[in-house]
């Protein structure tokens, strides 16, 4: 007795080639608003977003960065930091990375 064994082809969902397509180019542009110009003076600082407001103050001083401004998130702060290799001492203080703090302005800033 033969058996015919039926193969249903699965293919994945019509939408999800457009999900796809659509949150990747949103990643790639919000990555593209975010970067650090060469000639800016003014960085808003990642530190880890389990730490509180005083250890990302902490790190920040320890890196002889000034502060500029708090967000609405106690781990992101926007810092001036020492010209001579102030983001680098950043990174080693803690931080993840650093992002243009414009781009972030709108959604990050505490309002009073």
């Amino acid at each position: 007795m033969a058996h015919e064994s039926s193969h249903i082809a699965r293919r994945p969902p019509a939408w999800l080639n457009a999900t796809v397509l659509l949150l990747s180019s949103w990643i790639f542009i919000a990555a593209l608003s975010v970067r650090i110009r060469a000639d800016t003076e003014v960085v808003a600082v990642v530190f880890p977003p389990w730490w509180s407001a005083k250890q990302a103050f902490q790190a920040a001083a320890t890196a002889n960065a000034e502060f500029i401004r708090t967000t609405a998130i106690p781990a992101i702060l926007v810092v001036r930091p020492d010209s001579h290799s102030g983001l680098a001492r950043l990174h080693q203080s803690g931080a993840w990375f650093a992002i243009d703090p414009r781009a972030v302005a709108a959604c990050l800033t505490l309002k009073g």
